[in-house]
């Protein structure tokens, strides 16, 4: 009987901690936010495979289609998005302005120096910084960088948090390589692996690490 007891008790917890991730951890806000981080790299892909061509407009020639004004479209949808973004949080989160930084400096060089092989190296550099700032709070604050993020909505063992961010770490080297040789060995297909093929890296990397949770969370303490 107690066997029973105790595998019920256990489905019970597993199914307590499935809804609380959903409800708590991937609440809707949080998804409509990272819909709306991939509305630029979206833009930037529609405007990429637009067959190029000269457009007149009011005595001037633009040229549309192609790396260069899928370039432009990446700066200008960024700054769009991440100013409506600034207005309605006041603030940016760091991984917010870290990306605008990064589009504003590679786009910027890439349109500058009119060369595609700059704006190549935004999302390896990018996965790169990201992989630095989580090793790094391995070793300055009391807490890995996942668990800041993470810790008012999840009750983790120290260990499991620890685990948790060397996994991000693992995830924005792999990312980063990942970009960087399909980048330079696979051109053809470079704009649509930086749109869908990181897209699909992530999405499968958040259900691992969902399924980790559910495993290794603990359950909220009674109230008495």
């Amino acid at each position: 009987m107690r066997n029973v007891l105790e595998t019920a008790g256990g489905q019970r917890s597993a199914k307590s901690a499935v809804c609380y991730y959903a409800g708590h951890i991937c609440p809707l806000a949080r998804l409509v936010k990272q819909i709306i981080d991939f509305v630029p790299l979206l833009l930037f892909f529609i405007a990429y495979k637009v067959e190029p061509a000269t457009v007149e407009f009011g005595g001037f020639s633009l040229g549309v289609g192609g790396i260069f004004s899928a370039t432009a479209v990446l700066i200008i949808s960024s700054v769009i998005i991440y100013g409506v973004l600034f207005v309605h949080q006041r603030r940016l989160e760091k991984n917010q302005s870290l990306t605008l930084a990064a589009c504003l400096l590679f786009g910027g060089l890439t349109l500058a120096l009119h060369s595609e092989a700059i704006l190549k190296w935004k999302a390896p550099v990018l996965n790169w910084l990201f992989a630095l700032a989580f090793t790094a709070s391995h070793f300055i604050g009391d807490k890995p960088l996942i668990q800041r993020m993470m810790g008012h909505a999840v009750r983790l063992p120290a260990a499991q948090w620890s685990q948790l961010n060397v996994a991000w770490i693992l995830f924005f080297l792999v990312c980063g390589f990942a970009n960087l040789f399909v980048a330079f060995v696979y051109p053809s297909i470079w704009v649509d692996f930086k749109v869908f093929g990181s897209l699909a890296l992530t999405l499968l990397f958040m259900a691992g690490q969902a399924l980790y949770l559910v495993r290794h969370m603990q359950p909220e303490p009674e109230e008495s």
